[in-house]
């Protein structure tokens, strides 16, 4: 039986201010800090996924046409799987840490680091994984033990509700909330004072949002997007290369940040790469695109036809796909062979079912072409040797890049996930989503019996050994000459067995000498 949508309610935005003066009293009662109050939240959070799993998927295929599967794998289990691993290790990483590379006078003042929460934090999801997208940074808030608000993408409506729901039904609703709306809400909740806002989305908004945020001196983490590469060398598999960048561009309809926007393939294997495009596109919808239960459609007729209107502008050659029906906001995945890097396929980051492929003579060129097209990109996909892969890592800079396949650096939900330069800035997922809710406090403890010892930084200086006696447990001599080679002397080698064998006794005692 299928579960009927929530219709889509805005909430009234003369009560965002309150919502967020009601969080904020919350984190200053020192409620959210203890442990304990944040396992709750966060199993109850799981629950709540379980019990609304059905109304999720309904609301995922009501808003992206998204299968069960899709849905089941990527929003739901994805999330109940963060809560758990979180819960696993929320102890461990709570914990202080001593402080490293410190000197063995500074250790008498047990130097560690605090994990402190950040305070009340403001979420913004996007509407592509529209579960996974706000509740996944969610989860790492709560773990922090910040409160915070969260606003959904109100261009997946039936889901934003369906947040709203299990937010306001299972968590403390005095410490989280959810603002649903569109600009002006938003816009309400930007000009609140946060201790940290956590943005998915396009560029232009992070841009907005980082502004901001600026005038109030607010953190950020922004997840952007980026005109990602994938370049495909004379020495990968062909077959592999093609399998995988389709279904990297398959899934929800080509409308996620991280995988290729275009494809720089060398001419020589050029022929071979569109064969096995051909191959795998039959063997993945063998009834067809349209007809298949496994694909999704376009969020909504505004992206339909942005998408649209790059395929009419391109002056290349659609070789694979092409179909369309507007009625349905429906794109097949699309394989397009440009002539030119400054085509419409290239310039602006499709989000959608595209595949663009350019021929290059020489990997020299085509990271020549990447870094013209973007500096920075969120991924990157080279396939080939080791020896041409490793080359295009050094030398192409991105937020994540996973070597002979499409974006499986993010489909690992423990690795940090993150941009670069303008396609973001800060990570999260796993261990990540808590630290960049957290902060880092250094911390001493400074007993009374040092004060012997601590007496050289008193005045006076003057007409007394403080300065001396300040330099002999302070000061550290260079290990390099002036033209900036090692000094290969007895202390060289001294640190360097103690280096070799920091993990045994006698090499913390070496270490502990020469520091």
């Amino acid at each position: 039986m299928a579960t009927k949508t929530i219709p889509f309610e805005g909430t009234p935005i003369e009560s965002i201010s309150s919502t967020v003066r009601l969080c904020k009293t919350t984190f200053h009662s020192q409620k959210t800090k203890p442990i304990s109050y944040r396992l709750v939240q966060l199993r109850k959070l799981y629950w709540g996924l379980v019990d609304n799993s059905d109304a999720l998927v309904e609301a995922c295929k009501s808003d992206l046409g998204r299968s069960s599967f899709e849905a089941l794998v990527t929003e739901v289990e994805w999330c109940k799987n963060d809560i758990i691993f979180v819960t696993q290790n929320l102890k461990k990483w709570m914990k202080d840490e001593p402080a490293p590379d410190v000197s063995f006078p500074n250790t008498l003042m047990s130097p560690r680091i605090r994990k402190e929460p950040l305070g009340t934090v403001l979420v913004i999801g996007a509407y592509n994984f529209p579960v996974q997208l706000s509740l996944c940074p969610l989860i790492g808030a709560i773990a922090a033990g910040c409160t915070g608000v969260l606003k959904p993408s109100e261009v997946s409506p039936a889901t934003a509700m369906v947040l709203k729901k299990i937010v306001e039904e299972y968590l403390d609703p005095s410490a989280y909330a959810v603002v649903n709306g569109g600009a002006l809400e938003a816009t309400a909740l930007l000009d609140e004072k946060w201790d940290k806002i956590f943005y998915t989305g396009s560029p232009q908004v992070g841009t907005i949002i980082a502004k901001k945020a600026a005038e109030t001196l607010t953190p950020v983490c922004l997840e952007l997007g980026g005109l990602n590469p994938a370049i495909v060398t004379k020495s990968a598999d062909p077959r592999l290369a093609a399998r995988r960048l389709l279904w990297g561009k398959f899934i929800n309809a080509g409308q996620l940040c991280v995988s290729q926007n275009y494809t720089l393939v060398d001419k020589e294997i050029m022929p071979a790469f569109i064969e096995q495009l051909r191959l795998a596109y039959k063997e993945f919808f063998p009834n067809g695109v349209k007809s298949s239960p496994d694909y999704g459609r376009i969020v909504n007729n505004r992206h339909f036809l942005r998408i649209k209107k790059m395929l009419d502008e391109t002056r290349g050659e659609i070789l694979i796909g092409g179909e369309m029906d507007e009625t349905e906001n429906f794109i097949a995945p699309t394989v397009v062979e440009i002539y030119d890097q400054n085509d419409s396929l290239i310039i602006d980051e499709s989000f959608g079912p595209l595949l663009p492929v350019l021929a290059f003579d020489s990997v020299d060129e085509a990271i020549k072409i990447t870094k013209s097209i973007h500096s920075t990109p969120l991924g990157l996909y080279p396939f080939g040797s080791t020896e041409v892969t490793n080359k295009i890592l050094n030398e192409v800079t991105s937020g994540g890049a996973s070597v002979n396949d499409a974006l499986f650096h993010g489909s690992i939900p423990t690795l940090a996930f993150g941009g670069v330069g303008s396609s973001g800035q800060g990570a999260y997922r796993g261990k990540a989503s808590f630290d960049t809710f957290t902060h880092r406090r250094s911390t001493t403890t400074t007993p009374g019996w040092v004060e012997g010892l601590l007496a050289v930084r008193y005045p006076p200086f003057t007409g007394t050994n403080k300065l001396k006696r300040y330099t002999f447990m302070n000061n550290m001599k260079p290990d390099f000459d002036r033209q900036g080679n090692d000094i290969k002397g007895v202390g060289y080698w001294l640190r360097l067995i103690s280096r070799l064998g920091a993990e045994t006794a006698k090499g913390v005692i070496v270490s502990g000498v020469m520091s």
